[in-house]
This record gives C-alpha cells, sequence and structure tokens, in this order.
C-alpha cells in the first residue's frame, strides 16, 4: 500500500512538536542540563556519524542527498551489510543503490520529511520491532513492497540503515526497462540530481492546482457580492473573504501529495518537493488564520462601536496582535523544521529569555492583566462619573496600560490598570435613582403648625410623579438650635444626575412656597445677646455714663 502525509498530519505533528518542547524546557530544562554535564563527565564521548544516519530522518535525508549527487559510493553506507569495508562489498551496495532510485522513480514511493522519525530511538506507535522503521514502498514482485529501516551499531555508533528484508527484495526485484541504465549515464539536462523536465511537471502541477482554484475562489467571491447588499457588513461574506485565498494554497498543496507520489518522476525531486510543501501547508494555515483573525477582530470592533464599548476595543486589538505572534512563532517553527534545522535549542533558549524578560517587567504584566480584569468585570464604562479611591470624575479612556479620569477641574489622572483594578471604585454612573433626603428647618412654631407643615411636605412628596412612591417620607428629626427640623427620605426615580438636580430644585421650591402660604417661614441661624448692666462702682475716673441693657437679634 503506498503511504504518504497529508498536510493535516504534517501540522499537527509541528504543533505536538511545539508544545512537548514547550514542555520539556519548563519543566526539565534545568536538572535535564545538570544530568547531561554529568553524563559527559562520566562518559567518553562519541563523535557523530559522517553520514548522518542516527535518526530514520536523518538517514533517508543523508540517502537522498548521495542519490541527487549520484555518488552511489556514500550511498552504499546506507544499506545494513556486514562488511563495509570490502571493495566487492561495496561495488554491489553502489549497485543497490542505483537499483533504489530506479525502483523509487518508476513509481516507489518514500515517507515525506515530516513523517519520518526525527529521534534516535525511531517511532513506537507503529506496530513495528523497536528496531525497525517503515521508510516507504517500493514496487517488489508481488506488488509494493516496504522499505525498512534498522537500527544497529557501527563503530560504537547506533545508526539507522536500510535493512536485510529491504535489500533481498532489491537484489529480487527487477528494474524497469525503461529506466534499466545507471543514471548516472541518463541523457538531459538535470537540476540538483533530477531531470529538469521532472522539476517542471511537479512545480507546473502545483502551479496550476493553485491557479484553477484561486481563480475558482475569486469567481465565488463575485457571485457573493453579487447578490449581498452590503458585503463590507455581511459576516458570512467577510468569512469567505478572509478563508478562501489561503484555502486555495492549502487545498492545491493536498492535490499536490495526492497527485505528485503518483508520477513516474526523479524520486530526488518528488521527494525535495514534498519535503518543502509540508512547509507550504503550514504557511497556508497560518495564513488563513491571520485572515480569519483580522475578520473576527474587525467585527468584534465595529459591534463595541455600536455599543459604545471603547475600552473594549483596546482589549480586541491586543487579543489580535498577541494571536498573530502567537500563529507567526508557529509558522517560523514548522518552516525552519521543514529544512531541517532543530528548533528545541531554539525553543529553550527563548523560554529562558521569555522568563528573564517577565521578571524585568512585573509591572507591564500587571497593567496588561489589570486591564483584562478591568474589561472583563467592567466596573466602569467610558463616560460613566465615578470615585477611584481619592480621584473623582468622568471615565475618558480604559486602555491596554492606563485609565484615563477627567476630573471636574478638568485635569486629566491616569491610574495604571494593575492599580485601577485593587482600588475601591463608586460608579456614580451606576444608579438607578438618586437619593432626596434635605433637612427642612421651620421657624419655631407651635404643635399645630408644626403638624401642618410635615403634612404639607409629605403631600409635596407624593404628589410628584418622578419620585418613588415606595415609602417617600418627611418627618420632625429634632429641636435645633434655631429652627425645628423635618427630615425628608424620598428618592427621585431618574439616572440622570442634571436632571436629577432639576427635580430637587422643583421639589424644594414647591415645598417652600407651600410653607410660604401657610405663614410657616424657613428658619434662619438668630442669636440673642444681653448686654449686663455696669455697676455703680465699677464707672472709669472719666465718669462714663453706665451702660444701658440692650438686646441684639
Amino acid at each position: 500500500m503506498r503511504t504518504f502525509i497529508t498536510p493535516q498530519v504534517f501540522v499537527l505533528l509541528h504543533i505536538r512538536r511545539f508544545l512537548l518542547a514547550v514542555c520539556l524546557v519548563t519543566l526539565a530544562v534545568g536538572p535535564a542540563a545538570a544530568q547531561d554535564a554529568a553524563a559527559n563527565s562520566a562518559t567518553p564521548t562519541v563523535s557523530a556519524d559522517p553520514f548522518g544516519r542516527e535518526t530514520p530522518r536523518s538517514t533517508v535525508s543523508g540517502l537522498i542527498d548521495a542519490l541527487a549527487q549520484r555518488d552511489y559510493n556514500r550511498a552504499a553506507n546506507y544499506f545494513d551489510l556486514p562488511v563495509q569495508s570490502d571493495a566487492r562489498v561495496m561495488a554491489g551496495a553502489s549497485e543497490l543503490a542505483q537499483r533504489l532510485q530506479r525502483l523509487l522513480d518508476s513509481g516507489g514511493t518514500l515517507l515525506p520529511f515530516a513523517r519520518l522519525s526525527n529521534e534516535p530511538s525511531g517511532r513506537v506507535d507503529d506496530d513495528l520491532p523497536v528496531d525497525r522503521e517503515l521508510a516507504g514502498d517500493l514496487k517488489g514482485n508481488a506488488g509494493e513492497a516496504p522499505i525498512l529501516l534498522t537500527h544497529r551499531t557501527v563503530d560504537d555508533r547506533a545508526v539507522w540503515r536500510i535493512s536485510h528484508e529491504t535489500i533481498r527484495e532489491l537484489m529480487a526485484t527487477p528494474t524497469p526497462a525503461a529506466t534499466a541504465s545507471p543514471v548516472s549515464e541518463a541523457v538531459g539536462f538535470s537540476v540538483a540530481g533530477a531531470p529538469v523536465e521532472d522539476w517542471a511537471l511537479l512545480i507546473g502541477l502545483a502551479a496550476l492546482s493553485f491557479v484553477v482554484l484561486r481563480m475558482l475562489a475569486a469567481a465565488a467571491l463575485a457571485v457573493m457580492r453579487r447578490g449581498i447588499t452590503d458585503p463590507d457588513s455581511n459576516g458570512a461574506y467577510r468569512f469567505f473573504h478572509a478563508a478562501l485565498p489561503p484555502l486555495s494554497l492549502f487545498v492545491s498543496v493536498m492535490i499536490f501529495y495526492a497527485w505528485a507520489e503518483r508520477l513516474q518522476v526523479a524520486i530526488v525531486a518528488r521527494q525535495t518537493l514534498l519535503r518543502y510543501a509540508g512547509g507550504v501547508a503550514a504557511i497556508a494555515l497560518v495564513w488563513f488564520l491571520l485572515r480569519l483573525v483580522d475578520a473576527v477582530a474587525d467585527v468584534a470592533i465595529a459591534r463595541m462601536h455600536r455599543r459604545s464599548r471603547r475600552q473594549a476595543v483596546s482589549v480586541v486589538t491586543l487579543l489580535r496582535r498577541a494571536a498573530k505572534i502567537l500563529l507567526l512563532v508557529f509558522s517560523i517553527v514548522a518552516v525552519l523544521d521543514t529544512f531541517g534545522i532543530d528548533v528545541t535549542t531554539g525553543i529553550a533558549a527563548l523560554g529562558i529569555g521569555g522568563i528573564a524578560l517577565a521578571l524585568g517587567a512585573q509591572k507591564t504584566v500587571e497593567n496588561l492583566v489589570g486591564s483584562v480584569t478591568v474589561i472583563a468585570d467592567r466596573p466602569v464604562q467610558v463616560g460613566d462619573f465615578c470615585r477611584v479611591g481619592d480621584v473623582i470624575g468622568t471615565v475618558e479612556d480604559v486602555g491596554i496600560r492606563s485609565t484615563r479620569i477627567r476630573t471636574n477641574d478638568r485635569t486629566i489622572v491616569t491610574i495604571p490598570n494593575g492599580d485601577f483594578s485593587s482600588r475601591q471604585i463608586e460608579n456614580y454612573a451606576k444608579r438607578d435613582r438618586f437619593l432626596f433626603n434635605p433637612v427642612i428647618g421651620i421657624e419655631y412654631v407651635g404643635p399645630a403648625k408644626l403638624r401642618e407643615a410635615v403634612s404639607i411636605i409629605e403631600d409635596v412628596l407624593f404628589s410628584h410623579d418622578q419620585v418613588s412612591n415606595d415609602g417617600p417620607r418627611a418627618r420632625f428629626s429634632n429641636f435645633g438650635d434655631s429652627a425645628l427640623e423635618i427630615e425628608i427620605f424620598a428618592y427621585i426615580t431618574v439616572t440622570d444626575f442634571a436632571e436629577s438636580t432639576a427635580i430637587r430644585q422643583e421639589l424644594l421650591l414647591t415645598i417652600y412656597e407651600r410653607l410660604a402660604d401657610v405663614g410657616i417661614g424657613i428658619a434662619f441661624p438668630t442669636r440673642t445677646l444681653f448686654i449686663a448692666p455696669v455697676a455703680q462702682g465699677d464707672d472709669d475716673d472719666n465718669g462714663a455714663a453706665p451702660a444701658v441693657p440692650t438686646q441684639t437679634i
């Protein structure tokens, strides 16, 4: 059975590898470094394999490089032969390498780069013995036969090479007549070890599939645009407008994967383009997600503007940027892995650098977390009149780092969101009604007049349609120094502060008029001063007249 990897599997493999590397860096970078140092000090260092056969992936990559250079003597080192120092054995292995290339060129397949394990131990979940690894398929006498790698120790190094089973199949399989001559004797112009027509066929297939799909996507968008009155505000149109271009590229890569291995072209060209097609698939996926993030963010921002939630726009912008950064990091990791660059060390360095950066930017992180808390909890919104600590004013902006409040003195107070979220916040704009609680002081009158004054005030409260009917009351509360005090307790059923002040004024004026109509005056502070007469013996030497007792009010 022919085996090939789909772009979805490729992307999932990269995601799993990326997450695994992050977890390993977070949990074991310190202990692992100490253990490696101890192991290196206790165990003699073994030099790297000169042919790069440490993992199944590096073995297949090295074999393809040797075949591309027509270096069959080097390619012979990738076969599991007992004595490779013997000249006759090496000559036979070179012939095996040529036969393998002919069979692969005529329809055999190798697993794509991302499908091959990059671990020295190989895959342990493929239902094969631990010292065997599947590398592809070739056409044998009985149909397709697997290309297996075996794990053995050579010169004190554990390496992967083509197994005895595959060698026997190669020796027993006749090469196709069309490619029976050695590849090195092939006539025609070649690029990177493969005929130029094979490169043109594969690249043309990929380009043609993308162009056709892109034109179909453009036509579909044009039809949708004609059938929609306002395409820019239509969610379905915005989604397809964002999704179809990158999806065209992604689907074209899938078509390339499906057809490339069915073409009888040089394995060098096919394997090279399949290797980099996985990176293109990852880029297409990231492109799609970037456009999707922009489309969703634009819709959310427009909705926030319609609801006058300006502070939420800042959070949406922050989340958009963070998502884009993560997607770009993922695409860089995928592309580097496609080129065979080990990203584990780089991720470890980024993890350590990120920890150092976080320690040096604690306040910035605190303010970012505080901004998310303010937006999520929504204690205030832009335009609310509030008290934050000892600051009173109107909220003008809730940003990513800080909140700005315009005070009654028309100054701007900027409070970091980390501090803002931890303070006691009193939001006056959230009041559903206003308390009306003045104390009316009337002149000292008799009990009957006092009862009449209380009744008049209650009648004013009950008769006003903007005063809550939930128990408004007026009660004689105290004998003041210069007035009989009547306390009012009621609620004005409006939410606007300016409107509440107008109603408060109307109530006070009505009470004043009604009390004046019945002859009850509003008291004002008074004081009576008695001046005692001066005794005769206290006259001064000038014989001044004694003081006359007077009363001052």
